[in-house]
């Protein structure tokens, strides 16, 4: 059913995109959509009832389906001071800093915040955009969801793109567009956290790597990078690849399996400082010592993160600043001036969570 309902949905979406039919046209009935689709009356009403709420579609009772003017005018309103703000997790620990960093500029020039959370789920993406532009805002500071999949809600950023709406993407970017960014030099940041395991004599390294945004992709490409600058076998590399969507649980799972599975490994280097204290504290429970028999490292810098025990090597993110930044680059843009997108190099934070493996031998020799 799931299957069908999207092909309905999603046929439906792009024949209106795409002109065939146009604002305010008639749809076919419901009757009419099912014999095409040869699917049940259920389905057909669950596919346009997202459609409706993505603002695809509206109804008339007794009068049937329409086409809604999904293209219209966005631009906002000269009174209007609201700045939108959408991001893929906001309980997460990284977006708090964040949001607080814009909120502290935008604030003082009178504006105020109105926040998204998508979950990193293009559904909630797209109906969070949509909610925005029907606010007018001034304003739009993104993180793009699942941002190494492809996007369905490419056409809401070519309309916003359109009008002319200022736009910040933050994180990582959609191709095709020219929306001003800030980054993070993620690829280079975990090749150099990789190369100090290196340094410390560890070569048979678990990476486990959140594969559905790119800042992951960029992650596990820095560390196999690592390996061929070093010239040092990518078969003495492990992988575990996941998604946003899976629980810490399951990707427990995975590194238990590897680990017992691979005897050799003697590091784990993590997508984050929020997986690295999750696979910490579950080495822990199950009687193995952080570093003495197994080094973590983290991405990220969690404040916690230097508080727990052992305290966490990791590379640090600008969190604050780049919602500093983020805030006033957008209050430019909003005043029609040129802004610079930004890239920032995360440096290497030294914790208690790696040690050296020459250490241990020369010991034990």
């Amino acid at each position: 059913m799931e299957v069908k309902y999207e092909t309905v949905k999603q046929t439906l979406r792009n024949e209106i995109i795409d002109g065939k039919y146009k604002i305010n046209e008639k749809l076919p009935t419901e009757s009419a959509l099912m014999k095409r689709f040869n699917v049940s009356r259920y389905t057909i009403r669950r596919a346009v009832g997202d459609l409706e709420n993505e603002h695809y579609i509206y109804r008339i009772q007794g009068g049937g389906m329409f086409v809604q003017d999904w293209q219209r005018d966005w631009t906002k309103s000269e009174k209007n001071k609201i700045i939108g703000v959408i991001s893929t997790h906001m309980a997460d620990y990284i977006f708090p800093p964040i949001i607080s960093g814009i909120d502290s500029v935008v604030t003082e020039q009178g504006y105020s915040m109105i926040v998204g959370n998508t979950l990193n789920d293009h559904k909630r993406e797209r109906q969070t955009i949509l909610n925005m532009l029907d606010l007018q805002i001034a304003g739009l500071i993104i993180e793009p969801t699942e941002s190494a999949m492809p996007n369905p809600n490419l056409d809401l950023y070519r309309q916003v793109q359109k009008y002319k709406i200022p736009t910040i993407l933050f994180h990582s970017t959609y191709p095709g567009f020219d929306f001003p960014s800030l980054l993070t030099k993620d690829r280079e940041a975990e090749e150099n956290l990789v190369k100090y395991l290196f340094s410390l004599g560890h070569t048979n390294i678990l990476g486990v790597f959140q594969i559905d945004d790119q800042q992951g992709v960029d992650r596990m490409t820095g560390m196999i990078k690592a390996y061929q600058d070093n010239n040092i076998p990518t078969t003495k590399s492990n992988v575990i690849m996941y998604q946003s969507s899976e629980d810490y649980e399951d990707i427990i799972k995975k590194v238990d399996m590897m680990l017992n599975s691979n005897n050799d490994i003697t590091a784990i280097a993590c997508y984050n400082d929020r997986l690295a204290t999750r696979v910490i504290s579950h080495l822990q429970k199950h009687g193995k010592q952080v570093p003495t028999d197994i080094s973590v490292i983290g991405f990220d810098n969690y404040e916690m993160a230097q508080i727990i025990s052992p305290s966490l090597t990791t590379a640090n993110h600008p969190k604050r600043q780049l919602g500093e930044d983020a805030g006033k680059m957008i209050l430019k843009m909003i005043a029609g001036e040129e802004v610079t997108s930004k890239v920032y190099t995360p440096t290497i934070i030294k914790g208690q969570s790696t040690t050296s493996l020459i250490t241990k031998e020369n010991i034990n020799e």
